[in-house]
């Protein structure tokens, strides 16, 4: 699950709540995630946020989910950056998976402990100091798999991060 089905699925429990308990954080945790989102007005998703206009939410995750079509990148190889350019941007995006999985990990729930769950996130979108070739470079040198809608994941990022069933006894 990436950052944008997380949002996604924060917005369904928000049109349907199973846990009135949830509602603020859910409206909390949509704020922080939304405003990590590449492309995102700021201040429009601040005033959603804070007026719980979930209708509002869901056209700003929607645009998310759809946006206009992007021109294709020029055809760019890893060549065109240097060596520290590139270990730069994956030191950049592996910091950046590593702490949205810290916060969706350290979520607090019932009885104010968290719950030790692990993290469902394995793609993201990647930061935006960094040019898009970039990824487009690193994508092509088999370090970043895209996998739709700007997100990428490092390659076996599934594996590493699930429990396997030994880990989970």
């Amino acid at each position: 699950m990436n950052a944008l089905q997380k949002l996604r699925s924060i917005v369904d429990e928000l049109r349907d709540p199973k846990d009135p308990m949830k509602i603020l954080d859910n409206w909390g945790l949509a704020g922080r995630l939304g405003a990590r989102m590449p492309g995102v007005d700021a201040e429009r998703l601040q005033r959603v946020v804070e007026a719980k206009d979930i209708t509002g939410l869901d056209d700003i995750v929607t645009r998310l989910e759809n946006p206009e079509a992007e021109p294709e990148p020029e055809p760019v190889s890893a060549e065109s950056f240097s060596k520290d350019q590139l270990s730069e941007a994956m030191r950049a995006f592996r910091k950046r998976v590593k702490l949205m999985r810290l916060e969706d990990e350290s979520k607090l729930r019932g009885k104010r402990l968290s719950s030790g769950r692990a993290s469902s996130i394995d793609a993201i979108m990647p930061p935006g100091e960094f040019p898009r070739a970039i990824w487009v470079a690193l994508e092509q040198e088999g370090k970043l798999v895209h996998t739709g809608q700007g997100f990428y994941m490092e390659p076996g990022s599934l594996e590493r991060n699930r429990p396997t069933d030994v880990e989970k006894l």
